[in-house]
């Protein structure tokens, strides 16, 4: 089976219930506002996105760490990038339902903006440290102390 279609079987297998259980597992709370008709398909598509960008995230999780590893080689690193992407692609799905289910509750939103927001910052620290370090002397711009542009010998 080609890769491209494991993906695809594995997104779907977790993305169609993703979507079908978001408001189950997590019910919106009592008195929270409604939205316009004007806006539920505006919801409804982000929902489905969420539900894709989850069940892509499984995928990543299941099937990217051997790639990932075979290209950027470094252990630690492989690891802190296929950790930190995953979350990426994972957390939305929780994130949003979480949101609607908290309602107007303080200390939950602190919850959920400091185990979703602080940690979606910190991945994205993990990813631009782990890429920077990866690049050669030469790559964006950079050179070692003293060295000549290609362009100016």
């Amino acid at each position: 089976m080609k890769p491209w279609v494991k993906v695809a079987v594995v997104t779907a297998l977790f993305a169609v219930p993703a979507m079908a259980l978001g408001q189950v597992i997590w019910p919106p709370a009592p008195g929270g506002p409604e939205p316009s008709a004007g806006q539920l398909p505006f919801f409804i598509l982000l929902a489905v996105f969420e539900a894709l960008t989850f069940g892509l995230g499984v995928s990543f999780l299941l099937f990217g760490f051997a790639p990932l590893r075979r290209a950027v080689g470094a252990t630690w690193r492989a690891w802190a990038i296929y950790l930190s992407v995953g979350w990426f692609l994972v957390s939305w799905w929780p994130h949003d339902n979480l949101h609607i289910h908290n309602g107007d509750n303080l200390q939950g939103l602190l919850y959920i903006e400091y185990g979703f927001h602080v940690t979606l910052m910190l991945a994205g620290v993990v990813l631009a440290y782990s890429l920077l370090t990866m690049l050669k002397t030469g790559d964006a711009g950079t050179r070692t102390a003293g060295a000549v542009p290609s362009r100016v010998r």
